[in-house]
């Protein structure tokens, strides 16, 4: 098993947030995924009103926390890291649901995303129901 995976961004995120943000202000707003121009082509199909997974990188987190209080709540229990959706992970890697606004270009216009601006974009996938959700699958 090697000791250190690589990836190369193919985008990232634009908006006017440049430091913590509640989630719940980032996903109500509209913001702007800027691809890398040689991934464009990757965009096929794609339209308004579909759903995508966004993985990215949190670019702006230098510590791993374990156990925390969720959203930083101490009248939440204290939990495991991979019990919760924290950015303070062993490997810094965000995953969100966001619809697709606009498509133009190598720019994806979406709502829903929890990232900041300048957030590099490690893939983009769509989100498939049957493989998305848990229901009946278990």
């Amino acid at each position: 098993m090697p000791n250190e995976i690589c990836y190369t961004p193919i985008g990232f995120v634009e908006n006017e947030f440049e430091t913590w943000t509640p989630v719940d202000v980032l996903r109500n707003t509209t913001m702007r995924i800027v691809l890398n121009p040689d991934v464009v082509d990757g965009l096929l199909g794609m339209a308004p009103g579909m759903y995508i997974v966004v993985l990215f990188h949190f670019h702006q987190i230098d510590e791993v926390r374990l156990q925390l209080h969720p959203r930083d709540d101490p009248e939440q229990p204290l939990r495991g890291v991979f019990v919760t959706r924290t950015q303070y992970r062993p490997n810094p890697i965000g995953m969100t649901v966001a619809q697709v606004v606009a498509v133009e270009g190598n720019v994806i216009t979406v709502r829903g995303l929890d990232a900041l601006n300048r957030t590099p974009v490690l893939d983009i996938k769509p989100f498939v129901s049957d493989f998305d959700t848990a229901v009946d699958f278990f």
